[in-house]
């Protein structure tokens, strides 16, 4: 509540006890000062005027500051918990590389102590052993999430390690194949479907329990641009994000109730070994660039920066977005950039 007193500051932030100083000023209309509350006519006495700070300083009449003893973060700790992932537990699927390896470092780096899964054994222990011995707090499986019996037991595994209790939830796993619409093989479209968006919808509805469970969830899909525009031979795979963007708005929805939150992040090119093939095409390359208002290439970081943010009590009331993380390229019309 904000009220005018004399606390014995003349001008802003001179008194610690003082936040959320305002810019309107109450300066006594008769040259004394008053010290009676807002009761019947006493607040008449007062004239009303908004001072600039230059002003305010060559002020001869006593001057009120429109102030507030009350402080929305008491102390620090409460500030540092809304920028902090201590005691919170984390899911990252194919954490072990580009965009999931960037994530899983994020979380931690945030406090989280955090599971991860991927394909290859070598490539997880490489890893796991790289992150405890730096100390972080971090157990991870080996799992294939598009084959359904390898997903259950991950989540088995995962409901064990946290004690039944999961706050975040990174759907990050995801393929491409690069091909004409035309020429897709139903064994390739069913590849493409289950992978990207089957595993992701079944990792999040045996997730649900474990993030209900913990009290406060939040759920972040890793999307991508072609989920919202037209890119070149990547019409399923676009079509398996665009299902993301529907499933991130719908579980919003109907898990808000469980105080579970769910957005998507969508990222354009970022530098991971997975476009590597694709981007050493020069020509191409110099096609991305064209599309991009920021001509370059994103870094993985700056996707896992933004997933570790929604994750954050900072984002709180933030749920059912898609973020696109792309240089400006999805909302660039017709705008070229050339050298």
């Amino acid at each position: 509540m904000y009220q005018a007193c004399q606390c014995g500051s003349s001008l802003p932030n001179q008194n610690a006890g003082i936040v959320n100083t305002a810019t309107l000023a109450l300066s006594s209309g008769r040259g004394r000062t008053r010290t009676r509350t807002r009761t019947g006519t006493d607040w008449e006495l007062f004239k009303f005027r908004v001072l600039k700070y230059s002003d305010i300083k060559r002020q001869k009449q006593p001057v009120f500051w429109l102030h507030s003893h009350v402080n929305r973060f008491r102390n620090s700790t409460e500030r540092e918990n809304k920028w902090s992932l201590r005691g919170m537990t984390a899911l990252v699927t194919g954490g072990t590389r580009g965009i999931g390896h960037a994530i899983v470092e994020e979380l931690l780096g945030f406090g989280a102590t955090v599971h991860t899964c991927a394909r290859k054994e070598n490539e997880l222990s490489k890893c796991l052993n790289d992150w405890t011995d730096s100390g972080f707090p971090i157990t991870g499986s080996v799992c294939d999430v598009s084959v359904p019996q390898q997903r259950e037991a991950l989540m088995e595994t995962v409901s064990s390690v946290f004690q039944g209790k999961l706050n975040i939830l990174i759907n990050n796993v995801g393929t491409n194949i690069r091909k004409p619409a035309t020429d897709f093989t139903t064994a390739e479209f069913s590849t493409l479907m289950e992978t990207n968006l089957g595993s992701t919808f079944h990792i999040c509805q045996h997730a649900h329990p474990l993030l209900k469970a913990s009290g406060v969830g939040s759920v972040v899909f890793i999307s991508s641009v072609s989920g919202f525009v037209s890119l070149k031979s990547m019409s399923v795979q676009g079509a398996t994000k665009g299902a993301i963007n529907q499933l991130t708005r719908n579980l919003a929805c109907e898990w808000a109730k469980d105080n579970i939150r769910c957005n998507a992040v969508a990222p354009w090119y970022i530098r991971t070994s997975m476009v590597e093939q694709v981007l050493s095409n020069e020509e191409y390359l110099e096609e991305v660039y064209a599309r991009t208002p920021l001509r370059r290439l994103g870094d993985p970081e700056e996707v896992s920066s933004l997933v570790a943010f929604l994750c954050l009590p900072a984002s709180s009331y933030i749920t059912g977005q898609i973020i696109c993380v792309d240089g400006g390229m999805s909302v660039n019309g017709f705008y070229p950039t050339h050298n």
